[in-house]
């Protein structure tokens, strides 16, 4: 184990934002984890995964704990289906990938998001229809002072959208160790009617897809429309789509429209992001290094030398605006910290 103090946090952030840790120490197993945790317990720790859903905006006080344990294995086999558990390091589009190798279907669709396995139920990750809980089983984590492992239930993780016990109840309390997941082995339930999917495989000429079809699928779209962090600093999608309900709606919808929105189950309505900041004119415009994606206007991005604070302010402005069009307000999917 090795400790690094006022380490550049630049490679660890998808923003590629230049801030500092006090200290810094890369976490590669649960025994680590938990001497560090009893090492350091009357400290101020900040716990890091994979970078690609927060947006730092000053230097880190405190000891980053990186988590980087690794692994994936079988857990059991049914008839139709297989139990997954991946360790909290493992890169969640690898492993998405290494689902679909083994010809294990329920992840497709979340092909090629950004971040690490052990903050995708944090976020309640989601993509083109589908949501890290429809596949989600149990995520065994250690509580930050008592060192308690605990094994979580989909009923115990309170799973919304973008949401979860552990952005509320239990916020900062626990560190997810590793999260099992329930996947098919035949009969595959495909999900192709959300988004471009469609277009995309009838462009392919793919009539009859399989689960590698629609990963590739998405791949393209999301390669078509997204930036690559690695190219320009970014950290996907950061705002939420808003969820509004049915009579609030409504009288949006007279006023605009020309408004795309989604019907949910629950007689509420989802409404594009990225359309109403389009809207309000901020499409590819940039201040300084800070900016909006030319092809995405939900994607805030980096050009070179911005600071968080910069990125920052400009979805501040954003937000200002589209209370100000619209009457909602935008509510940010990243961690501002």
């Amino acid at each position: 184990m090795q400790i690094e103090k006022n380490a550049s946090l630049k490679e660890f952030n998808t923003f590629g934002l230049d801030v500092k840790a006090k200290q810094y120490i890369a976490i590669n197993s649960e025994d680590e984890l938990k001497h560090i945790l009893k090492r350091f317990y009357a400290e101020e720790l900040f716990v890091l995964s994979g970078g690609s859903n927060i947006l730092l905006t000053k230097n880190v006080e405190a000891t980053v704990l990186h988590i980087q344990i690794k692994g994936i294995k079988v857990i059991k086999e049914q008839k139709n289906h297989v139990l997954v558990e991946a360790k909290a390091g493992e890169n969640w589009h690898a492993f998405v990938l290494w689902c679909i190798e083994k010809n294990y279907g329920g992840l497709e669709n979340l092909s090629l998001i950004p971040g690490y396995v052990g903050t995708s139920p944090i976020q309640n990750i989601g993509a083109y229809g589908v949501e890290l809980k429809d596949s989600f089983v149990s995520c065994k984590a250690i509580h930050k002072q008592t060192l308690e492992e605990v094994t979580f239930t989909k009923e115990d993780c309170k799973f919304g959208y973008r949401d979860s016990i552990f952005k509320n109840a239990y916020k900062n309390q626990f560190i997810i160790t590793s999260v099992c997941f329930e996947l098919t082995t035949k009969k595959h339930s495909l999900k192709t009617s959300y988004g471009a999917i469609q277009a995309e495989l009838k462009q392919h000429k793919i009539g009859n897809p399989s689960i590698k079809d629609i990963s590739e699928a998405i791949i393209q779209i999301r390669q078509s429309k997204l930036p690559d962090p690695r190219k320009i600093g970014n950290s996907g999608s950061f705002f939420k789509n808003p969820v509004v309900d049915a009579a609030f709606f409504k009288k949006v919808y007279t006023t605009h429209p020309e408004m795309p929105f989604y019907e949910l189950p629950d007689g509420t309505y989802k409404i594009p992001a990225g359309w109403l900041i389009e809207s309000c004119g901020f499409k590819g415009m940039t201040k300084g290094d800070a900016g909006v994606h030319k092809k995405q206007a939900l994607v805030l991005v980096n050009y070179g030398e911005a600071t968080g604070e910069d990125i920052q302010n400009l979805a501040k402005a954003i937000q200002y605006k589209v209370q100000q069009v619209f009457n909602i307000q935008l509510e940010a999917e990243v961690n501002i910290i």
